[in-house]
């Protein structure tokens, strides 16, 4: 056997897992539940959705081991996920995937990156469901940004409007030391006129006083 191969194989294999691993699984009642975002890597600004499973859980088995089959339809109108980021949280209504009974999405553009909390709220049939779930974290958009974005963004209209700002106040700073100076040279200008008209009134009364 090629253990180069082999070697390439362990390599590959945690990948798939970590897939896997992006959903996060929980229960209530008789019922396994299951989210993850729809499109992953999750970055902010772009449109997504949560994914939501629900299957009954399958007796003996540990929660762990338990797969998503014979998935509950019929329950969009009886369930809502209510998503939280800090002090801010909107409740998402859920619609039903056609093609995979039990499984739903809640569809949302998440603008900010972060720790998400998503909570079901409703009911299983005569299961009350108030269960707090958190998918992977939102990225950063710039994480898969490539190359730069030429859109102005909006760090770069305050950086533009930050520069304006203080070329008005350089020109305002420029404006009155002109306006100073000529002020100054004003004063010396009216001085020496001043003085040539004494020196001359001062000649003239010189010759009068001499006749």
């Amino acid at each position: 056997m090629n253990f180069k191969y082999l070697g390439l194989l362990f390599l590959l294999i945690p990948g798939f897992f970590g897939t896997a691993f992006g959903h996060t699984i929980d229960s209530v009642g008789d019922y396994r539940l299951e989210i993850g975002w729809m499109n992953e890597p999750v970055v902010s600004g772009e449109t997504n959705g949560i994914e939501l499973f629900i299957s009954p859980l399958e007796p003996g088995l540990p929660l762990e081991e338990q797969e998503f089959k014979n998935g509950v339809s019929g329950l969009e109108n009886f369930l809502k996920m209510q998503l939280i980021l800090k002090e801010d949280k909107i409740t998402l209504p859920l619609d039903a995937d056609h093609n995979i009974l039990g499984k739903y999405y809640a569809f949302v553009n998440p603008t900010v990156s972060g720790f998400y909390q998503a909570n079901v709220l409703g009911n299983i049939g005569d299961t009350t469901v108030s269960l707090s779930m958190h998918p992977p974290r939102v990225d950063e958009r710039a994480y898969i940004e490539f190359p730069e974005s030429s859109d102005l963004t909006l760090n770069q209209l305050i950086d533009g409007h930050t520069a304006v700002v203080g070329e008005v106040n350089d020109l305002k700073e420029s404006v009155a030391i002109i306006e100073q100076s000529n002020f100054q040279n004003s004063i010396g200008y009216a001085g020496i006129g001043l003085g040539t008209v004494a020196i001359a009134i001062a000649g003239i009364a010189l010759v009068r006083s001499k006749k």
